[in-house]
C-alpha cells in the first residue's frame, strides 16, 4: 500500500481543506497511459473502485491501477512559494 510522508500529509492537507471542498475531499492519483505516467488532481471524493487510504486525516483515492503501480511505493512532497510539488519513491521501513 501506498505510504504518505509527513510533509505529504501537510501538502495534501493544505489543498483539501481549501474553501469550496467538501470536508471528505482527498488527493486523487490515476494511471494515465501505458507509458506509467500518473495524475494527481483534488477530487470531492473517490470515485467507484478506487482504493482510499486515510493517514493522519487525509485522504488519497487510488485508481485501481495506480494502487497496483505503487503498492510498496511512498508519496512525498515539498512545499514552496510555487506550490506543491510531489514525488514518489521508495518506502522507507
Amino acid at each position: 500500500m501506498l505510504t504518505l510522508t509527513g510533509p505529504a500529509v501537510e501538502a495534501i492537507r493544505s489543498l483539501t481543506t481549501q474553501r469550496g471542498l467538501p470536508q471528505d475531499a482527498g488527493l486523487r492519483i490515476i494511471h494515465q497511459d501505458s507509458a506509467g505516467s500518473l495524475a494527481l488532481s483534488i477530487s470531492p471524493a473517490p470515485e467507484a473502485g478506487d482504493e482510499i487510504i486515510e493517514t493522519a486525516g487525509v485522504r488519497v483515492f487510488l485508481q485501481t491501477d495506480a494502487a497496483t503501480m505503487l503498492r510498496d511505493r511512498a508519496l512525498d512532497a515539498q512545499i514552496n512559494e510555487d506550490g506543491v510539488v510531489f514525488q514518489i519513491g521508495p518506502r522507507s521501513e
